[in-house]
């Protein structure tokens, strides 16, 4: 099942996809959401960015080869680091490249959206509480990164999370590929089958040190091949089984 955010002429509605229609629901599914009845046509300028947390958890250097092609060693247990929710972005919007940094580099990866309130939860257990899946970009300022030491401001800034085209609920986790194209080339294809941590791993521990609420988003973690992004970019992120997020970056 594909959920997304919409923009209709009665608002920004989530919906059910089914080919070329939309069934809206009557709020987020993650919050008992139903289908209000009727179906309406949908074109990809209507797509809204498809999450809306409260909170978006981060795993620092969850591929080897991502890990080393910075210059660290793999982590014993996940890197955990925050993102605010003012950094979302949805299909089609526009990375803004912040006059602070002279290197902004993409991060493709996996997002894992939350579907029930999960509090130490164990990796057994961990997959009940997720609603679905998504594409994500985890942008990061590379040299304030390099210069704080600690993440907040290199990840933080306005347009640097930017998630959809959907949410995808049929989806292995551990088996799907994760691609970044930069003006039609590939810069990143990895597969999440090379996590360090899985996701049951992943959310089972970041539940042991917060509270994970509904429509909580975890990105999982970017493979090898980060690289710059510079003005008039067209950036895709592809996580078959579920779609390619599209967008530009601009100064």
């Amino acid at each position: 099942m594909r959920i997304a955010l919409l923009r209709t002429p009665a608002g920004d509605q989530f919906a059910r996809l089914d080919g070329p229609r939309a069934h809206p629901l009557d709020a987020p599914p993650w919050q008992g959401g139903c289908e209000t009845g009727g179906a309406l046509p949908w074109r990809e300028e209507d797509l809204l960015c498809p999450v809306r947390p409260t909170k978006i958890l981060c795993i620092g250097r969850n591929y080897a080869a991502h890990a080393r092609e910075l210059g660290h060693d793999v982590p014993s247990e996940p890197l955990l680091f925050l993102k605010p929710p003012s950094a979302l972005l949805g299909p089609g919007g526009e990375i803004r490249l912040p006059p602070e940094s002279a290197r902004v580099e993409h991060e493709a990866e996996l997002a894992v959206v939350l579907g029930r309130r999960a509090k130490g939860v164990s990796p057994t257990d961990a997959l009940a509480h997720v609603f679905g899946y998504s594409c994500a970009c985890d942008v990061t300022a590379r040299d304030l990164q390099r210069k704080d030491v600690q993440f907040t401001r290199s990840k933080s800034f306005d347009t640097f999370c930017p998630v959809g085209p959907w949410i995808e609920t049929d989806l292995d986790p551990g088996a799907a590929a994760v691609r970044c194209r930069v003006n039609g080339a590939t810069r990143q294809d990895g597969t999440t089958a090379h996590m360090i941590f899985d996701v049951p791993t992943v959310v089972s521990y970041a539940s042991r040190m917060m509270t994970l609420e509904p429509g909580d988003v975890i990105l999982t973690g970017t493979p090898e091949g980060v690289g710059p992004l510079v003005t008039d970019d067209a950036l895709e992120v592809e996580v078959s089984g579920i779609g390619t997020l599209k967008l530009r970056v601009r100064t």
